[in-house]
C-alpha cells in the first residue's frame, strides 16, 4: 500500500508525544497533517492557568512548522463545554467522581475532531497516547497496553467504539518515554523540552476544586471521622466479612484492607500473568449476594449535644457527647469537592497517621475520613456496573449473563492491574477482587484486560 496516498490528521497539542507521533508518520511516508483543537475560552471563565492554550498552539505550529506539515485549528470548547464539562459538573454535584480525559478522547478527539479531520479529507486520526492497536484478519481492531508500563495510557481509550478504532492510530504505543524524548531531541523539534501537562487540561494548572466551585455552590458541612469500633456493629460490613469468609479456599485468609503502595513506583509490567483466585467458586454466588457484596457502606453516625458550665462565671455551653463510633473532626465547603482516598485540602491535624477521605454524602453534605492507610473504610472487594453502562470493545469480548472471566483489572490511571473475576448477571456487571482495593469511587471507569488486549470498560456504579 503507498502510504503516500493515506491522509493522517495528527492531533498536534504542542506537546512532545503528539509531536513526534506527527515526525514518525511523515518519517514513514504518510500525506500527514496536523490540527490543534481549543477545547475552552478563558472568556468563559475567571480563571488563568499557567499554562495557556495559546502558548500550546504557538508550539504546535512552530512544530508542524518544523516537520513540514500543514498546520490547520479548530474550536470545539462549544461541544466540549456540552459533553465534557458539564458532564463533570453534573457527576461532582451527585457525589461521584468521573474521568475527563476519557471522556475527551470518546466524544471529542474520535468524535467531534475526527469528524473535522474527515472534512479535510483525513483517512485516520492520530494522536500520541501510549498505547497499540491491532487490526485482525476480520477487520476488527483490538487495543493493546503501551510498550512503556510507566506511560501505558489505554486506560483513557477505554470507551472508544470499533468505529472509532477503525480510524485511530498510535504511532509511539511501541516506544519508552525515553525513546520519543531522544527522537525528539535528534530531530530538533520545539517541543523536544516541553514538560508533560499538569492539572486540568483545558484550563491550565488550576486545582479541581477551585474550577469546580464556578458552578457549584460551597456549603459548609461537618468531616466526620469513623473510628473502627464502628465497622465491628455495622450489619452490612459484618454480613460482607462473613460472606466472603465462607467462600475463601482452605488455608487462605481474609485480608480486609489493602498495603499501601504510591502507584507510580509500582506499576506492573505488560503481560504480568493472573494470580490463583482465592475464592472457590465465584460463579456460584447468587445475584442477592453479589449485591451485597458490591454495596458502598452507609456511614449514618449522629451526634447528640450536651450543655455545660466553663470558666470561673460558669457560662453555659454546648458541646457533642463522646460518640465510641466517631467525631466530628472539622468542617468543609461542600461534600462534592472531595473523593475517596483524598488527603490533600482536609485540614485536619492531630491525628498520628494521614486521614483520608473514605465516604461523602452530597444530601446531608457529609465527608467522612479515616486515619491511617490500613482504615477499613478505604478497601473493599467487590464493584457493580450498571448493564447499559458496560462498553465491550469487541463482541469477542462480550459476556453473556451468567458468564464469568478471569481478568485484570485497574479502577484508575495508573493503578497496576489488579486480578479479579468478572461476573456478569442480567442486573449488572460485577468484579471479584483477589484482593481489597483501595479507592472504588463510584463515577470512575473500570476497565478489564486479557494479557496485554484491554477488553472493555464500565462506569462503577455507587
Amino acid at each position: 500500500m503507498d502510504k503516500g496516498k493515506i491522509k493522517v490528521c495528527v492531533g498536534l497539542s504542542g506537546g512532545v508525544d503528539s509531536s513526534v507521533a506527527a515526525y514518525l508518520l511523515k518519517q514513514e511516508g504518510y500525506d500527514v497533517f496536523a490540527m490543534f483543537m481549543q477545547n475552552w475560552h478563558d472568556a468563559d471563565s475567571t480563571l488563568h492557568g499557567d499554562c495557556e492554550w495559546e502558548e500550546d498552539r504557538f508550539v504546535a505550529e512552530m512544530v508542524a512548522r518544523k516537520i513540514g506539515i500543514p498546520f490547520y485549528f479548530v474550536d470545539l470548547s462549544k461541544q466540549y463545554r456540552q459533553k465534557v464539562v458539564d458532564y463533570m459538573f453534573d457527576e461532582y454535584s451527585r457525589g461521584r467522581t468521573p474521568n475527563p480525559d476519557v471522556l475527551c478522547n470518546r466524544e471529542i478527539k474520535f468524535d467531534a475532531f475526527l469528524q473535522v479531520a474527515m472534512k479535510y479529507g483525513a483517512d485516520y486520526v492520530a494522536t500520541g497516547h501510549y498505547c497499540r492497536k491491532e487490526v485482525l484478519v476480520d477487520g476488527t481492531c483490538r487495543i493493546l497496553e503501551g510498550a512503556d508500563p510507566n506511560k501505558d495510557q489505554s486506560y483513557f481509550l477505554c470507551q472508544l467504539s470499533q468505529e472509532q478504532l477503525q480510524k485511530a492510530l498510535f504511532p509511539i504505543g511501541d516506544l519508552l518515554k525515553p525513546e520519543v524524548r531522544r527522537i525528539a531531541k535528534e530531530a530538533d523539534l520545539p517541543s523536544a523540552d516541553k514538560k508533560d501537562s499538569q492539572g486540568i487540561c483545558f484550563v491550565g494548572k488550576v486545582d479541581l476544586p477551585t474550577f469546580l466551585k464556578q458552578k457549584l455552590e460551597s456549603r459548609e458541612g461537618q468531616v466526620v471521622e469513623v473510628f473502627d469500633a464502628w465497622y465491628a456493629q455495622n450489619p452490612l460490613f459484618l454480613q460482607q466479612q462473613e460472606l466472603l469468609t465462607s467462600i475463601l479456599k482452605p488455608g487462605v485468609s481474609l485480608e480486609r484492607t489493602v498495603r499501601y503502595a504510591p502507584e507510580e513506583k509500582v506499576l506492573t509490567s505488560d503481560g504480568e500473568p493472573l494470580g490463583e483466585c482465592p475464592f472457590t467458586d465465584p460463579a456460584a454466588l447468587t445475584d442477592e449476594q453479589l449485591e451485597v457484596l458490591a454495596e458502598p457502606l452507609k456511614y449514618d453516625l449522629t451526634f447528640e449535644t450536651e450543655t455545660y458550665r466553663s470558666g470561673k462565671k460558669h457560662i453555659k455551653k454546648t458541646r457533642y457527647k463522646a460518640n465510641p463510633y466517631g467525631a466530628i473532626v472539622g468542617t468543609h465547603e461542600g461534600a462534592q469537592f472531595y473523593t475517596i482516598g483524598q488527603r490533600k485540602g482536609l485540614g485536619i491535624g492531630g491525628h498520628t497517621e494521614p486521614v483520608f477521605v473514605i465516604a461523602s454524602d452530597t444530601s446531608s453534605n457529609t465527608v467522612y475520613v479515616g486515619e491511617g492507610h490500613q482504615h477499613k473504610g478505604l478497601s473493599r472487594f467487590c464493584l457493580a456496573i450498571n448493564p447499559d453502562e458496560v462498553h465491550d470493545i469487541s463482541s469477542g469480548a462480550v459476556l453473556a449473563p451468567g458468564e464469568t472471566r478471569r481478568c485484570r483489572v485497574r479502577i484508575r490511571y495508573r493503578q497496576p492491574l489488579q486480578s479479579a473475576t468478572l461476573i456478569r448477571r442480567p442486573g449488572a456487571l460485577y468484579i471479584l477482587f483477589d484482593k481489597p482495593q483501595r479507592g472504588i469511587t463510584a463515577g470512575q471507569f473500570a476497565v478489564w484486560y486479557s494479557g496485554t488486549e484491554m477488553l472493555g470498560s464500565g462506569v462503577i456504579r455507587g
